[in-house]
């Protein structure tokens, strides 16, 4: 739920990516003037869409990811990215098709042509500020280190304090989609800040980046969170190996999809001392989808007609993924609401889209191919009452009172107390952070679309009140 969210919208959006990510192809040289994080946005059908770019140099030649906060997409691995003679040229294949960046580097800004389904626009990127370093070093150690899980190497960075020990534990997972170590979503840096919190306060954290992200090896798409819970024991496992850290006191901190891991793997094993719950969902997959297109329409002012048709159409591709029957008329479905939204553009934006059946193609291919993914078909029916119940450690489910991802709030909470209570747990805490949304960030409304404008730092009261939990069923001072 964090970094993807499943709408299964057809509404008009150009880069929302339904694709699993895709590893970026290297070229010379290895050494790029592009190196580095640029801001920007792409002119299209007379609307502004604002992204960040960013470029490393990996191997030989260059990798990149792209956020586009106004559709909720983070991280997001580009393609054939080159640069070379001062022409600069990226693609990602995203919902309604390939979309390609073709620029050139001039002045400090790269500018050019952008085109995506038979669209054409405009790009532009400049450096950002410069951030201010940090006024004095850490008061804490940080350590990389690979923890293994069968064929699956997890790579990430452990904080500890720098002196006393054995210190309590935490392992950090992050929400759906594929997400660094940071759980980095528009630069706002979660994992990181928590980590660096919790380290000034006596924690040892750990958290690792995706399978087939940064270090690690594997596949997000093709996992399901049960193989995240695994990812998550071995870690427990590392950690209770070594002297700094005390084996008795390890617990798990997940977030969004990472909430319904925690409880797995602390069902499946008496080495999870507590877990933390960040925006957990207690329903299945099925009902928070609908309530979450539902929420985030609304917030975005989408007439409610069409927000009731995506309904629709929801359920209909729900019954495809339970079936394998339906596809073809669903892919007919998806191109028809497509070509009706696209006539209704205004004129000058209709334009912008010469060939709408191709356009109209492309989208229902790709909205198709994104929930066919095994991750995708596990998450519609879980429910995460069941690994609940089996739950025996202290718990700590903490919400976000603006959270359109995990909605109905009412709901999901209910359903997690009642499935602890039903398995006897007396030690549970539910706590809402106000003004709080599925970031955890103090928002004006919720939606996805504020995440890259919002300040990047937690809403008040969301640490202090992780911390306190934390001191107090660990007996940290």
């Amino acid at each position: 739920m964090t970094g993807r969210w499943w709408p299964c919208r057809v509404l008009l959006t150009l880069l929302l990516s339904a694709a699993p990510p895709v590893m970026a192809q290297p070229s010379p040289p290895s050494q790029s003037p592009v190196e580095g994080r640029w801001e920007g946005a792409i002119l299209i059908m007379g609307s502004e869409l604002k992204i960040e770019v960013t470029f490393k140099t990996a191997g030989t030649g260059l990798s990149a990811t792209i956020d586009i906060p106004q559709q909720g997409a983070a991280n997001l691995p580009l393609t054939a990215v080159r640069s070379e003679a001062g022409k600069v040229h990226f693609e990602l294949q995203a919902g309604p098709g390939l979309a390609v960046w073709d620029g050139e580097l001039r002045d400090g800004e790269i500018s050019g042509r952008f085109t995506q389904g038979g669209a054409e626009g405009t790009f532009r990127l400049k450096r950002p500020q410069p951030a201010t370093a940090p006024s004095e070093p850490l008061p804490y150690a940080e350590e990389e280190v690979k923890v293994q899980n069968g064929q699956v190497t997890l790579a990430g960075t452990l904080t500890r304090p720098r002196t006393g020990g054995p210190f309590p534990a935490l392992v950090m997972i992050s929400g759906s989609g594929a997400q660094n170590r940071d759980e980095e979503v528009f630069s706002f840096k979660l994992f990181r800040l928590i980590a660096d919190h919790l380290s000034r306060n006596g924690f040892a954290v750990l958290r690792v980046d995706d399978r087939g992200v940064g270090g690690s090896t594997g596949s997000v798409a093709a996992s399901t969170s049960e193989d995240f819970a695994g990812d998550a024991l071995a870690e427990v496992a590392y950690l209770k190996g070594r002297a700094d850290i005390d084996p008795r006191r390890i617990g798990l901190c997940g977030h969004s999809e990472g909430g319904l891991v925690a409880p797995i793997a602390a069902a499946r094993s008496g080495d999870v001392a507590f877990i933390v719950l960040m925006a957990p969902p207690g329903l299945t997959g099925e009902k928070i989808m609908i309530a979450q297109g539902e929420a985030i329409g609304r917030a975005q002012l989408i007439p409610e007609a069409d927000i009731q048709e995506n309904v629709t159409l929801q359920r209909r591709i729900f019954a495809a993924v339970r079936t394998g029957q339906g596809w073809t008329e669903i892919r007919d479905e998806i191109r028809r609401m497509t070509i009706a939204r696209v006539e209704k553009l205004p004129a000058e934006k209709r334009k912008a889209i010469p060939d709408v059946e191709q356009y109209a193609e492309k989208t229902a291919d790709q909205q198709v191919k994104g929930v066919q993914s095994a991750w995708f078909r596990f998450f519609l029916d879980y429910d995460p009452a069941p690994a609940l119940t089996k739950v025996r450690c202290p718990v700590l489910a903490l919400f976000g009172e603006l959270d359109l991802q995990v909605v109905p709030h009412d709901e999901n909470q209910k359903a997690i107390a009642d499935a602890l209570e039903r398995g006897g747990n007396k030690d549970f805490t539910l706590k809402t952070i106000p003004k709080a949304n599925h970031l955890f960030q103090e928002a004006t409304t919720g939606s996805p679309v504020e995440y890259g404008t919002l300040k990047k730092a937690f809403a008040p009261g969301f640490l202090s009140e992780l911390t306190a939990w934390l001191k107090a069923k660990t007996g940290t001072r």
